[in-house]
């Protein structure tokens, strides 16, 4: 059944996950539409999953303009622009991840079960990384932020438990730092620890939009560098559609932006490679302009 939206939850801007090259793609698109005419960042609510969470605490901190500059003008660093898994993760190691993630998919009941799977096995890679690893991974994230605090507008960034394989969402209500909540949303390989709870990329909350997050707004806009897809069974009605679809039915009016061609072209095969960061950025911002006019009966 229809609910009306609350008037005073307008709109939300959703930030899909998608590594180093999503994350560019994400900073371009959203430059671009600002380019064009359309703020994305002034969401009353933004979003944001793994590469997306590092984007939205990005967005909070500074400008597209420069935010897209920075992208575009800094050489590749894995330390510095890797938004990801822990930087030095190449092409074999990217594949090794695909292939111990698609097993655990493959084994697992439902989305739960597939949580608690993944959190198990991400415990086991932190305690084989120890505890320096954690640190240099706090530190790699803290240098991509432009300021380690939470903003004043509403930012919810996703994760999941480790032990228990419960969702998480982090706020600056949370009693957690920003600069923590990222790293968490981003630890697609060791769980990451806060306190004395351990946590995993919130891409395995749901998807790598968590778009149903954004129930009860009543204009969304998801940016997905992934397109939507996903790895997981139908059955599990995990896939951005399918969210994009019961938002719908919420009452609430969508839009989504994946991918053009000249963006997956600019991507590449290997989504977590700082090199592919600047082209994807320029695809974006390109797509973005061109979007923003036809987004802006929504937005506006």
């Amino acid at each position: 059944m229809s609910t009306t939206p609350d008037p005073r939850r307008l709109r939300a801007l959703v930030l899909g996950g998608g590594g180093s090259t999503g994350n560019a793609w994400l900073i371009g698109v959203i430059a671009g539409l600002s380019d064009g005419g359309l703020a994305a960042t002034e969401a009353d609510l933004v979003i944001g999953t793994s590469a997306g969470a590092t984007a939205a605490a990005q967005i909070a901190g500074a400008s597209p303009g420069d935010l897209l500059a920075a992208t575009l003008d800094t050489p590749p660093s894995p330390r510095r622009n890797d938004p990801g898994p822990p930087p030095g993760a190449g092409k074999a190691s990217w594949t090794d991840h695909l292939e111990r993630t698609n097993a655990i998919i493959a084994a697992s009941a439902d989305l739960a079960d597939m949580r608690r799977r993944s959190g198990a096995n991400a415990l086991e890679l932190a305690t084989e990384a120890g505890e320096s690893a954690r640190a240099r991974w706090r530190e790699t994230v803290a240098s991509r932020l432009p300021s380690p605090r939470w903003p004043a507008h509403a930012v919810h960034l996703t994760a999941v438990d480790a032990e228990t394989g419960d969702p998480v969402v982090f706020d600056r209500d949370s009693g957690v730092d920003l600069i923590d909540a990222v790293a968490a949303s981003c630890a697609g390989g060791p769980a990451y620890r806060i306190g004395s709870r351990s946590y995993i990329d919130g891409g395995y909350r749901r998807s790598s939009e968590n778009a149903d997050l954004a129930g009860g707004y009543g204009r969304v806009l998801v940016l997905s560098p992934l397109g939507g897809r996903t790895r997981h069974p139908a059955s599990w009605r995990s896939d951005l559609a399918t969210q994009v679809d019961e938002l719908r039915r919420g009452g609430s009016r969508v839009e989504t932006i994946l991918p053009d061609a000249d963006s997956l072209t600019a991507f590449g095969d290997n989504m977590m490679s700082p090199a592919t960061r600047a082209p994807a950025a320029r695809a974006g911002h390109d797509q973005g302009r061109r979007l923003a006019g036809l987004l802006a009966d929504l937005w506006d």
